[in-house]
């Protein structure tokens, strides 16, 4: 799926937005800059890698030879990239922050609020746009995959250098330290789950043909 990287996906939700009210927006993503323990509830949620709301005004869309376009709302643009399924981050976001979401989509079209989740979901199935290309550096770690090879890296470097100057005996010790400290940290990197309920049946359907083609073609020479 185009989404997928690994164990990573990648959300792109587009929806138009009142030109009225939007001004209200700007207001709340500028306060929320400033002072970042009004985010606390979105920073909480350790599945996200990486979330923005932009909000794009008509004459901002580019003329890329087609012609200037006539648009009559403001859009808002909302891209993410996260750890988990499209189902388990969609109920973390509804779960963590629902006031935090009624307020960044305050001025989106039909915005049905982040509760009760299934209109919700709904609205961000209808708006969202599939990635075409997705990179990801590294697409076999999750976050807090990432921090804890981080920890590892230091707790081995430091290791390294009292190596130089202590006895086996004490060496021994700190390294048992070390890895008592650590030892959460040995999980295996690998692919995500699947993106959805959805998407599991369609992987199950096609398995039957996938394996019926392999069977069917001719050996490698």
């Amino acid at each position: 799926m185009s989404n997928l990287a690994g164990k990573a996906y990648a959300m792109n939700v587009v929806t138009p937005s009142n030109p009225k009210i939007t001004w209200l927006n700007r207001l709340i993503f500028m306060v929320s800059r400033s002072t970042p323990k009004t985010l606390s509830g979105l920073l909480g949620l350790s599945l996200i890698h990486f979330a923005r709301w932009v909000i794009i005004r008509p004459e901002d869309w580019p003329d890329l030879g087609q012609g200037r376009e006539r648009v009559d709302n403001d859009y808002m643009i909302f891209c993410s990239n996260f750890n988990g399924t499209w189902d388990q981050y969609i109920d973390a976001f509804s779960d963590g922050i629902p006031n935090g979401l009624n307020l960044f989509w305050f001025s989106a079209t039909k915005y049905p609020t982040s509760i009760p989740v299934t209109p919700f979901k709904n609205y961000i199935t209808y708006n969202q746009v599939q990635t075409d290309y997705y990179y990801n550096a590294t697409p076999g770690s999750a976050q807090r995959d990432v921090k804890c090879a981080m920890k590892v890296q230091r707790a081995v470097a430091k290791l390294a250098q009292q190596h130089k100057t202590l006895s086996p005996e004490e060496f021994a010790k700190a390294y048992r330290a070390a890895m008592f400290e650590v030892q959460g940290c040995f999980g295996a990197p690998g692919f995500g789950p699947v993106a959805s309920l959805s998407t599991e049946k369609a992987d199950l359907n096609r398995e039957p043909f996938i394996h019926r083609g392999a069977a069917a073609a001719p050996p490698e020479v």
